[in-house]
């Protein structure tokens, strides 16, 4: 296996190899990696995401899977790295970790089989799929502004090659305590599957990347707090969260709300009884 990783070298965007604790660029400058400033690891054109695979999520949810899996697409600009803010708007109250593992296409993939699905797949990072809540009476179709508002993507610490994904644990952290404890193992569709599944009608390109699903207990987080992913064999995602510089404005479009739906998505409620029960929190 190999780890790469985009830094900011003397204010360029540099590609580096992981060397213990030393990032070495292709002409042979080092920095440690405490001290980069990070990138994400790839460039895509497009980031997709599932909507339940893992097992512990759908039974938490007190729902079941559909036959077949349903995606939702966040915007490029929601792209964040390693060690960097994760931004919670004023007025807004219901941002959620969702520790996850990242897909990144190596080659153009384009109606593939799931057996020849990983030819196409460079490597594997760490994400965190956060999720603005405060929106999701607007948007709970598209997800747009729940998924794709600017900072809710952060990829990283590195793209790891030749990682086999079979048995391999998933966790997130918030300020040190373990919130997320799942495993590849409990995925419904493997990570072949999910790129053959959208390769059949959407073009993959170099550097696009496909969001695999996060386990249970996803819950809000708040300023201040730092949370970490770890994914084993991968590394370790960490950001912190901070408040947005300006509140969400109020002279246009749909506001933040705290309805039935939202408190309950974002404390793990189910699907189907929403309205009915107290969220669980």
């Amino acid at each position: 296996m190999a780890e790469y990783r985009r830094i900011l070298l003397d204010g360029a965007a540099t590609q580096v190899v992981r060397d213990g604790d030393d990032l070495v660029s292709a002409d042979g400058r080092r920095v440690r990696a405490g001290d980069a400033v990070h990138l994400p690891p790839c460039e895509p054109s497009k980031v997709i995401a599932v909507h339940l695979n893992h097992r512990s999520r759908v039974e938490e949810f007190q729902t079941a899977l559909p036959p077949a899996p349903t995606f939702f697409h966040k915007p490029t600009s929601a792209l964040n790295a390693h060690g960097g803010a994760v931004v919670r708007p004023e007025r807004c109250e219901y941002l959620n970790y969702e520790g996850e593992i990242a897909i990144v296409i190596g080659r153009t993939a384009r109606n593939v089989s799931p057996k020849e699905a990983g030819d196409y797949i460079a490597g594997y990072t760490v994400a965190n799929d956060y999720g603005l809540h405060d929106f999701r009476d607007t948007d709970a179709g598209s997800m747009l502004r729940v998924k794709g508002s600017d900072t809710l993507c952060p990829l990283g610490p590195g793209l790891v090659t030749g990682w086999d994904f079979h048995g391999k644990y998933l966790r997130t952290y918030v300020n040190g305590e373990l919130v997320q404890d799942g495993s590849t193992d409990e995925m419904e569709w493997d990570m072949h599957y999910l790129v053959a599944d959208i390769a059949r009608t959407i073009t993959l390109y170099p550097g696009d990347v496909l969001l695999s699903g996060t386990p249970a207990n996803s819950r809000p987080v708040r300023p201040g707090d730092v949370v970490e992913v770890e994914a084993e064999g991968l590394g370790r995602l960490r950001n912190h969260i901070v408040t947005g510089p300006v509140p969400i404005r109020d002279d246009c479009g749909a506001q933040p709300t705290a309805s039935e739906e939202v408190i309950s998505t974002a404390f793990g409620g189910d699907w189907e009884f929403r309205g009915i029960r107290a969220p669980q929190r």
